[in-house]
């Protein structure tokens, strides 16, 4: 069984599991975590997690980060004086740049589709590196999801920290974490 397939049927195990409904949005995500160089295999093989979410009676969504930065700055009023002088680009990267990635997701998590029943799956998270943390960004969205977030997590999962491409330091989040090494956490 590949990496992919046995992260699936862990997702499997707990997405099957009865909700708690009474969590803070925070609590309210799962984080897949799998190895960054099995990028392409998950996305190749997204529809095992779906399908494990629909055969357990609820609905799913997708949203894929990859483009948010393309989108962000196509619309920048000044873009080509960023890519001739691309130091400038450092001030709305740290304030415009997170928020705009938070509001492109949490158009997907309060769609009049999204109830306490759907699953919101992201993925294309690596793309947001070096131009935001994936922190930030969830941290802006948490009171928005209704039902569960799932963040598919290429990185690391140790001493409860998750680390982006095993590159950043980690950080400290209250996300159900799905590993290849034990599953589900026991918190």
């Amino acid at each position: 069984m590949s990496r992919i397939e046995e992260l699936a049927n862990r997702y499997r195990s707990h997405i099957a599991a009865p909700w708690q409904h009474n969590l803070a949005g925070e609590q309210r995500m799962i984080f897949v975590v799998y190895p960054p160089v099995d990028e392409r295999k998950l996305r190749a093989r997204l529809e095992l997690f779906e399908m494990a979410t629909i055969e357990s009676g609820h609905k799913w969504k997708s949203f894929d980060f990859t483009q948010t930065f393309a989108r962000w700055m196509s619309n920048l009023e000044y873009k080509e004086i960023y890519f001739e002088e691309p130091d400038s680009l450092t001030i709305p990267l740290e304030g415009e740049f997170p928020h705009f990635a938070a509001a492109e997701l949490r158009k997907v998590l309060t769609a009049e589709d999204v109830d306490s029943n759907t699953v919101i799956a992201v993925y294309g998270i690596a793309s947001l590196y070096g131009f935001t943390k994936v922190s930030q960004v969830l941290k802006e969205v948490a009171r928005d999801v209704r039902g569960r977030l799932v963040v598919f997590f290429p990185g690391e999962f140790e001493n409860n920290n998750y680390r982006l491409l095993g590159a950043r330091d980690g950080w400290n989040y209250l996300a159900i974490p799905i590993t290849l090494h034990n599953g589900v956490s026991d918190r």
